[in-house]
């Protein structure tokens, strides 16, 4: 039987990047994923003839350009097309832009309120020097507080010396932003409900938090950290689909003598002596490797794919701890033809990029509200695209694609689990919503593809449907990422790493995790990268 270097858990972006580094540095690494096609949670894949769906993922910003640049993924086919602002529309028939333009997001907030237009600059100016700290920390390896390794030292050491430059009243405003509320630190700056709301969107999204929620902030700033071609806090569509991105790693990973294999479900993975050596398939086949990588969350990897018996007692009690709380749902919807939305103005670039349905911190609270109470919110947070006018490739001449996010929405709800009637009210309430704001939407749909926390679990493999696998809160960052202790990618268990989104630094399509998870691979294997 053949003996790879190393086997990798799942086909996602982060697994497919972590599989690309290890093959690049030489090693014969195979890629097992239970689905039929690759991609994870940025798959895309034809539901309805001649249309692209991007099923959970949607837009990219967050995806390292030192990656991009490693695995030469633009000659594997990526290319991100950036758009230019996004909007979000009012419950009156107002609406509120944001533009790529300095000067036109100022102008636009000054219809809103004078003062929040001047308040813009500073905003702009200390959300850029959080993003400038913690950036610097998205390609490392957290070092380890408890730790006396020379190596663990120096970084936490070069992380004081970074933190000291700040001056002291930015540490100390730093300490406090990464404990705060969304809703604190936006009133800092902004005195309308509407500019506020306009803004805290990017607080909520994905988390099992409000917008009043101590931790808030920080999300906001993780979804501020992305860049396309270099323009820092960017979005952008890969041409094709989300899947595109996998679709280039998968070449990368491929050019270097990778192999996946699809429609291979893990069930276990195989412990002797001590060290995972392999992993056994469902039908009975067992692949054997010298070293085992997952990209399943923390939960899924160690609770459900692994005997007790082969885990500290400790360790297995703080991964059932891990906070992994969905929140979230996605409905995709094929359109007959291109929607209209009033109350957006005709050349707002808003209709091509993000449009929001979330005018103030009171409507994302009062949705919260629904989640804790058992509830998808009957008034939801709706992100919006139709990636298909800025990349027609998606679909057939004349027709769109409509990607919709949707918050909040439980993993398990208080009248039952879900079943398929309760998805289709869920549907109907995100359908009916978005046909407030355009009156021919419904005319138009063709086929719409609903999925709940239930589906993204049970279909993309996110406990709970939680999107970041694992909520990004201070307690859940850095060292304590997923676990004190492990959360340098290395388990209890040898020959067993994580390069999943539960690792440093956390969710979303930035393949950050699966890089810094393949270097301290090879730093073990003593590979030089």
């Amino acid at each position: 039987m053949k003996t790879y270097d190393a086997i990798v858990i799942g086909a996602g972006h982060n697994g497919l990047t972590t599989a690309a580094y290890l093959a690049r540095a030489g090693l014969d690494v195979v890629v097992v994923e239970r689905q039929p096609y690759i991609g994870g949670a940025t798959a895309s894949r034809e539901l309805y003839p001649g249309f692209t769906y991007s099923n959970c993922s949607y837009v990219c910003s967050l995806m390292r350009p030192e990656i991009m640049r490693d695995l030469e993924l633009p000659r594997h086919g990526l290319q991100v097309i950036p758009y230019d602002g996004g909007v979000t529309m009012t419950r009156d028939g107002g609406y509120i832009a944001g533009y790529r333009n300095h000067d036109q997001n100022r102008r636009e907030i000054a219809r809103h309120s004078v003062r929040d237009a001047e308040a813009y600059d500073y905003f702009g100016a200390e959300v850029m020097r959080y993003c400038r700290f913690i950036k610097t920390m998205l390609l490392t390896t957290p070092p380890d507080p408890a730790s006396f390794k020379p190596r663990d030292l120096f970084g936490l050491l070069d992380v004081a010396r970074r933190f000291h430059r700040l001056g002291e009243e930015w540490m100390y405003d730093t300490i406090r932003f990464w404990t705060m509320s969304c809703a604190d630190f936006l009133d800092q700056f902004f005195e309308s409900d509407l500019v506020k709301g306009h803004k805290a969107g990017s607080s909520i999204i994905g988390t099992a938090l409000g917008p009043y929620s101590p931790g808030s902030a920080y999300v906001l700033l993780h979804h501020y950290m992305g860049e396309v071609d270099g323009s820092i806090g960017s979005w952008g569509f890969p041409r094709g689909g989300m899947g595109a991105i996998p679709g280039a790693l998968a070449k990368s990973f491929q050019a270097h003598g990778g192999e996946i294999r699809t429609g291979s479900t893990v069930e276990q993975i195989i412990v002797k002596g001590g060290r995972a050596v392999g992993v056994a398939l469902t039908g009975g086949v067992e692949v054997m490797g010298k070293t085992v990588v997952s990209n399943l969350d923390a939960k899924r990897t160690f609770i459900e794919s692994m005997a007790a018996s082969d885990l500290p007692a400790e360790f297995v009690h703080r991964v059932k701890n891990f906070k992994i709380r969905g929140s979230s749902g996605k409905v995709n919807i094929a359109l007959d033809g291109l929607p209209d939305f009033p109350a957006i103005p005709a050349g707002c670039p808003g209709r091509a990029g993000d449009m929001h349905v979330s005018d103030s911190m009171e409507y994302l609270e009062r949705g919260y509200d629904d989640w804790k109470a058992g509830m998808w919110s009957r008034q939801p947070y709706l992100d919006i695209t139709l990636p298909s006018m800025t990349d027609p490739t998606m679909v057939p001449p004349g027709k769109h694609f409509m990607s919709v996010f949707v918050q909040y929405v439980p993993p398990h709800l208080a009248d039952g689990e879900w079943d398929d009637a309760k998805r289709a009210a869920f549907g109907k309430t995100v359908i009916d919503k978005i046909a407030e704001f355009s009156p021919n939407f419904k005319d138009l749909i063709l086929h719409a593809e609903i999925r709940t926390p239930w589906d993204l679990e049970n279909e993309v493999g996110l406990t709970e449907g939680n999107i970041f696998q694992g909520e990004l809160t201070m307690d859940q960052l850095m060292f304590n990422r997923p676990v004190p202790g492990y959360a340098q990618y290395r388990s209890p268990v040898p020959g067993l790493y994580m390069c999943g989104s539960s690792t440093h630094p956390g969710g979303g399509v930035m393949g950050a995790p699966g890089a810094n998870a393949a270097r301290e691979i090879l730093r073990d294997m003593r590979i030089k990268t």
